[in-house]
């Protein structure tokens, strides 16, 4: 049998472990399990990459830049400020609704990493990464539209992304088509009216 080298291997074992992970959960993501899957010995996954930390670090590295490849894809090069968010929102949405569970599974190992030392960097950095191409988009649409933006655009985006994620979960909970489509459009609004100094701020006691 020709030697792959661990470089060769690597992207062949984080597809693997993504479409096992995708059919059957985090849970099942044994190193011994994604090397069954794949054909190889156990101890390729332990050569390749270590630990089974490290090979869920990559796998998250791979699924958030494929969602951020995805996203940066879906707001027109021409659109302006509100049509940028827009597209921005139901790509995200997309990826939550539609039949790929990716998104569903980079919400599942997050949700691992929280509690796991070994993949706290990897959740950091997941997050970190979209916020910062969420500030570009809005940084750039700003720009194209003319328009002055009130607050910084790393604010805006997690303020967007807030309210997202907040849609992601009740999504996952407690589906509601006609409830989702309301609060998506109205992120949206909420968003754009932020953004551009529309949105009467309340106080809120937090002591």
């Amino acid at each position: 049998m020709a030697h792959v080298s661990a470089v060769e291997r690597r992207p062949q074992l984080i597809k693997a472990a993504i479409d096992l992970m995708a059919r059957k959960g985090v849970a099942a993501g044994s190193t011994r399990a994604i090397a069954a899957e794949l054909g190889v010995a156990q101890a390729t996954v332990h050569y390749t990459f270590g630990t089974k930390e490290d090979l869920y670090r990559a796998v998250m590295d791979r699924l958030t830049e494929d969602l951020i490849a995805q996203v940066e894809q879906a707001v027109p090069e021409d659109a302006g400020f509100e049509e940028a968010i827009a597209a921005l929102a139901g790509a995200l949405w997309r990826s939550v609704s539609g039949e790929s569970t990716s998104y569903h599974l980079l919400t599942e190992l997050s949700l691992l990493a929280l509690r796991t030392p070994g993949l706290s960097e990897a959740r950091q950095a997941h997050y970190r990464g979209v916020i910062e191409v969420t500030a570009q988009l809005v940084r750039e649409a700003a720009k194209r539209a003319g328009r002055e933006l009130a607050q910084p655009p790393e604010t805006i985006a997690r303020f967007f992304l807030a309210g997202f994620d907040g849609l992601t979960i009740q999504r996952l909970y407690t589906p509601d088509e006609t409830a989702e489509t309301l609060g998506l459009r109205g992120l949206v609004s909420a968003t754009t009216a932020l953004a551009t100094g529309q949105l009467s701020l309340a106080d809120v006691p937090t002591d």
